[in-house]
């Protein structure tokens, strides 16, 4: 058999199961597309490489199953750049495939060249620069066993315009890479865990995105129900653990609730699984956990100490970890502690102060909820509406609430909606945004229109970059500057100018019935929420101050 080199990375793709591929065609990656006209593969054609970076995530994200995106070389792969990081910060198993130049013009300052390989060794878990056609055969199917073995991250694969256009003739394909059996836990290790567990009186199960990662929900659930063991949940791992359950207290950190926060300041036992100590969780790291022993449970062991100090630890996959801890641990009904904490969260309710307007956040979301199908994906950009609807709206299956937690970026929700949706076409998917954040990547919604995806996007509108003017207000002596927006587009018209369907709820008597109305739609549509730019996301932890230092209701 004699390939291309193009054509023998397409085919390693499509006997990884690939799909769906998003991205942008250019000069240097051509002869890929040509390729790509040949194949099974769907193409979906975002207007930015960076849409097409989250595309692949909300794909990714929302079915643990690895992803690709492409891109040409020089600004192609700069675009994708930001997309690659913060796959890379919260763990999403990306491959992103880009155009270069040939090899002999590399270093020459050719045209659209640039050190895709250097510039995203920082952000990637691992890349490779292919030099040679026959090197493909290996470097695919490696590029996605690094990308989900272990903790999962982003793998970049740069080729040559050269290399594609290179012909190799063999005689075989290479097997595609399959998941393996993840290494067994230390029994020491194990046993210590199993009898910390036992002998605590305020045990607390802290839940992080590694839950999802490992996809260890089922098992978590078990063990916090047979110890009665309350949960608490970073950002990323909403969704782990459903959030009407009795035992979860949501989400605790920098916008958790008083009581939540109070009662990990409390725990005698602070179980942390898969998560890395962010410090948006634990406030002042000096001052977290005080009361508590630390048992950290995580599949990568430089998570170890690099932040809390644990007082025991246990590397492994944290399916297997819980479902060994489940065996090994007794019952415990922990009557005393579970009492004390009720009492707590009486206490300090959430959220104490109420307000009737239906367009507050608060009550907007409860309304979505209610008028929404429970298999409905979320996903939201960056700001004070990811806080609203982390603190707010009730999640309670894995993956279906995708936000961008580590790099925080803007312009990651609607991208990352569509990915959600075309990998999941039998689910409603629903983006929360703000009007700063959906300016970041708005031409993503020709891409959305293109093929009429069952998407809904809610536009809080405050005319501000809300968190930024938040801030502002509460720690810069009210000395607002650039979180204002002098214009602010009249975004129903814009969606319509890309056809897609819009209301503004501003203009609505029935708001109710209206996005009752909007949200049955089996098609995409844009839904205008102005709110006060003065209603802020509380309760908060300053920064760089500890989580009993929270200050508003």
């Amino acid at each position: 058999m004699k390939y291309s080199g193009a054509e023998i990375t397409i085919k390693l793709l499509e006997r990884q199961g690939i799909e769906i591929i998003a991205g942008i065609p250019g000069g240097f990656n051509l002869p890929l597309y040509d390729a790509l006209y040949k194949s099974s593969i769907r193409h979906i054609l975002t207007r930015h490489e960076q849409g097409a970076g989250f595309l692949a995530q909300g794909m990714a994200r929302s079915t643990g199953k690895p992803a690709v995106c492409f891109a040409t070389s020089g600004p192609g792969a700069t675009n994708l750049i930001t997309a690659i990081a913060d796959a890379k910060l919260d763990s999403i198993p990306v491959i992103a495939i880009t155009g270069q130049v040939p090899l002999s013009m590399i270093g020459t300052d050719a045209f659209q060249e640039v050190d895709t390989y250097g510039m995203s060794m920082p952000v990637t878990k691992h890349n490779f620069l292919v030099r040679s056609a026959a090197e493909l055969f290996e470097i695919i199917p490696e590029a996605f066993r690094i990308a989900c073995s272990g903790r999962p991250g982003p793998v970049l694969v740069d080729i040559p315009k050269c290399v594609q256009q290179e012909l190799v003739d063999f005689e075989s394909w290479p097997q595609p890479w399959t998941p393996e059996k993840p290494r067994s836990a230390d029994k020491d290790e194990l046993s210590r865990a199993a009898e910390m567990i036992s002998r605590a009186e305020r045990p607390l199960l802290c839940i992080g995105g590694g839950a999802l990662h490992a996809g260890a929900s089922g098992e978590l659930i078990e063990l916090a129900h047979k110890n009665s063991i309350p949960v608490v949940t970073t950002m990323m791992g909403i969704g782990a653990f459903p959030s009407d359950d009795p035992l979860c207290l949501g989400m605790f950190g920098m916008h958790g609730t008083r009581s939540t926060n109070t009662i990990v300041g409390q725990c005698d036992l602070f179980i942390a699984c898969g998560t890395r100590f962010g410090d948006r969780s634990t406030g002042k790291v000096a001052n977290f956990c005080l009361k508590s022993d630390i048992l950290q449970i995580d599949i990568d062991k430089s998570e170890f100490g690099k932040i809390m100090k644990s007082t025991a630890r246990i590397t492994g996959d944290l399916k297997e970890v819980a479902s060994a801890l489940l065996s090994a641990v007794p019952e415990n009904p922990r009557d005393e502690w579970l009492s004390h904490i009720r009492k707590l969260r009486q206490s300090f309710p959430f959220p104490a102060s109420k307000s009737t307007d239906v367009l507050h956040p608060h009550n907007l979301l409860r309304t979505v909820y209610s008028l929404s199908s429970p298999d409905t994906i979320i996903t939201t950009d960056v700001g004070q509406h990811q806080m609203w609807v982390a603190q707010i709206y009730p999640i309670s299956r894995p993956r279906s609430f995708l936000s961008s937690g580590g790099l925080g970026t803007m312009g990651f929700g609607l991208p990352a909606a569509i990915g959600a949706a075309l990998a999941n076409p039998d689910k409603p998917v629903i983006c929360f945004t703000g009007d700063g954040s959906l300016l970041m990547n708005i031409q993503e919604l020709a891409t959305l229109s293109d093929y009429r995806l069952n998407v809904k996007i809610i536009v809080f509108n405050n005319g501000h970059l809300g968190l930024v003017r938040q801030q502002q207000e509460l720690f810069y002596n009210g000395n607002y500057i650039a979180s204002r927006f002098l214009t602010n587009p009249d975004f129903k018209t814009i969606a319509a100018g890309f056809g897609i369907c819009g209301i503004d709820l501003g203009n609505e008597k029935e708001v109710v019935a209206a996005l009752s109305e909007a949200l049955k739609k089996e098609e995409p549509c844009l839904i205008n929420v102005p709110i006060h730019h003065g209603w802020n996301v509380m309760p908060m932890v300053p920064p760089g101050k500890a989580n009993s230092e929270m200050i508003g209701d």
